[in-house]
């Protein structure tokens, strides 16, 4: 869930009241939202870097509050508090208007075919007449960043660009161009860098460096210019200094680019109606005439209300409530969902504003209604259907596995799913590419780079890190494992192995293999070449070469024990000699 940092004077200045902190979490309970921390610039710098970067920093009291993630509209502070004052009763739902400039010059932003292989869609808007102060433009800026963390995708579906539209001249061009042949001054940069210099002078920037890869290898790199030449942006990573907006900005043109049109849309609407409270005609956005390659042209943004109907038996039923109709149309117009009875009571027509767009199903109305009825007023009731429950044969299988291999002298160890490239392949001496391992698109470490393809280093890693200990050292771990498989619909397969380590001053593969003559018993499994199991010398690298063997059960292969090879246990900084047994358990429920 994003968390959004208020002021907590400028909060109550703005609800028209004042909260004890026991108060204002009440009422965001109330209204589904948690008050998380109550705390103040000073104190987050202190905690980050200690007390002494922290002094001369604002002790004004911060309220961090959780919003849930697809809540886009109360991802700042006017939203929030336009969200609250509605709940409250205090205000009407706001109704927000698109309109044409009065000189009907609107302003025109023109997409070219160069923008279809690295970023094709474009939105635009402006807000006219607009009024800030430091508050409002640093909410506006924060808002921004918070889309960009969440609906945006990291900017990967959605980059949002804001210019002063006084000092730059429609109309617009949304084109891209070889890095070599765009050149500006970036946003607070004294001179002028071409493309692949930006890329260059970001790739250490704390904030930036994150958003470099979503356009560096591209052939073409999109960019936004005016009638004159001026670079508005290079999307995603930088607007240019030029149209920088500030405190005294008066109009300003905004500019979304995306992979996505329809998220594209989504922020757009957010980002206007959040601040078009602040225009001189309140809650007006003045459109900009956006023209396709096709020569299809559009005007945005589009600010678009739809209606649903709902009917009341149903949302009293399924939130286990008995309200008048009435009573829920109204608790739905406390949620910003403006409703009214039709039909002789028989429906409620719902009408979902361009700020909801996580209204998508009738399950959605029916949660607000519940959230403004209140969870707690709910009354309690036992279901009227049953079931009994029951565990899966897979996990019930595992569970008694677990017991009786801690009474064998092994001690469970719980690994992480996700490990690094070298761990499953170079470190046990197998290419990467014959693992069929699933690789993580982002990682935030090189530890947690794929889905482990075996068990084996978790168990190694967990030795290494407790060397000190008497010997031996004899660890299990019976989880799963997760390989590719073209064959399932998210295009993956889970695999329940067991694995089992023993480490000591002498390799101990008799422990090993007693210990799978254990497991096997345990199974009910003789020890049979023709229904029952047995192993087959094989060779492999990341086993001792003579001591490795295949596992053969219910005809079927089902993993193998051995002696590691010393480059393993070196690489794994281990000392001493290792056996190892693994094995999946799925073909023995």
């Amino acid at each position: 869930m994003p968390t959004i940092s208020v002021k907590r004077d400028l909060l109550f200045q703005a609800l028209g009241r004042s909260y004890t902190d026991e108060e204002f979490d009440e009422l965001c309970f109330e209204f589904g939202l948690e008050l998380d921390e109550i705390t103040s610039e000073k104190d987050i710098i202190s905690k980050e870097k200690g007390d002494e970067k922290a002094e001369g920093a604002s002790e004004v009291v911060l309220y961090k509050i959780d919003v849930p993630a697809n809540r886009y509209d109360l991802l700042c502070l006017e939203g929030l508090v336009r969200g609250l004052q509605v709940f409250k009763e205090r205000i009407r739902v706001p109704r927000y208007k698109r309109i044409m400039p009065p000189s009907g010059g609107i302003q025109k932003l023109t997409i070219t075919e160069e923008t279809i292989s690295v970023r094709p869609h474009a939105v635009a808007a402006v807000l006219r007449n607009i009024t800030f102060d430091k508050n409002r433009y640093e909410s506006f800026i924060d808002l921004q960043e918070k889309l960009h963390q969440n609906i945006c995708r990291k900017r990967s579906l959605v980059a949002i660009g804001t210019h002063d539209l006084d000092t730059i001249s429609g109309p617009f061009t949304y084109t891209a161009k070889p890095p070599s042949e765009i050149k500006f001054k970036p946003l607070n940069q004294e001179k002028e860098y071409n493309a692949s210099e930006i890329m260059d002078l970001y790739r250490t920037d704390s904030h930036l460096r994150h958003y470099l890869h979503i356009i560096e290898n591209e052939p073409l790199y999109p960019v936004i210019y005016d009638s004159n030449g001026v670079v508005l942006s290079m999307p995603p990573i930088i607007n240019g200094d030029h149209s920088k907006i500030s405190l005294g900005t008066r109009n300003v043109f905004i500019e979304c680019t995306a992979t996505d049109l329809t998220k594209a849309k989504i922020v757009l609407d957010i980002l206007v109606t959040m601040f078009s409270e602040y225009c001189q005609k309140t809650f007006t956005v003045e459109a900009v005439e956006v023209t396709y390659p096709n020569g299809k042209s559009y005007i945005l943004p589009e600010l678009a209300y739809r209606r649903e109907k709902i009917k009341p038996e149903i949302m009293n039923k399924k939130i286990g409530i008995n309200e008048t109709p009435s009573s829920l149309a109204k608790l739905l117009t406390r949620m910003c969902l403006k409703s009214h009875v039709i039909g002789n009571g028989n429906n409620i027509e719902v009408e979902i504003p361009p700020t909801r767009a996580d209204i998508i199903h009738s399950c959605d109305i029916m949660e607000d209604a519940a959230i403004a009825y209140g969870y707690n007023n709910i009354q309690m009731t036992i279901p009227k259907t049953y079931t009994i429950a029951n565990q899966l044969p897979l996990n019930k299988l595992t569970e008694l596995l677990r017991q009786d291999l801690a009474a064998a002298g092994f001690t469970e160890a719980l690994t992480f799913a996700l490990c690094s490239q070298e761990d499953i392949s170079n470190k046990l001496g197998i290419d990467i590419s014959a693992t069929k391992a699933v690789h993580i698109a982002n990682p935030k470490t090189a530890e947690f780079q794929v889905a482990r393809t075996t068990l084996l280093p978790g168990l190694l890693k967990t030795i290494a890190a407790n060397r000190k200990m008497p010997l031996p050292l004899k660890l299990f771990e019976i989880s799963d494992i997760v390989v590719k498989d073209s064959t399932m619909d998210v295009g993956t397969r889970n695999h329940r192995h067991l694995c089992a380590v023993y480490y000591n001053k002498n390799p101990g593969f008799e422990v090993i293999h007693g210990l799978l003559d254990r497991v096997m018993q345990l199974l009910d499994v003789l020890p049979s070449k023709k229904n029952g199991y047995y192993i087959k010398a094989t060779e492999e690298p990341a086993f001792f070469p003579g001591r490795c063997a295949e596992i053969f059960a219910k005809g079927q292969r089902i993993g193998n024990l051995g002696v590691l090879h010393p480059d393993v246990i070196t690489k794994f900084e281990l000392t001493m000699p290792c056996s190892v047994l693994e094995i999946t358990i799925e073909p023995f429920l």
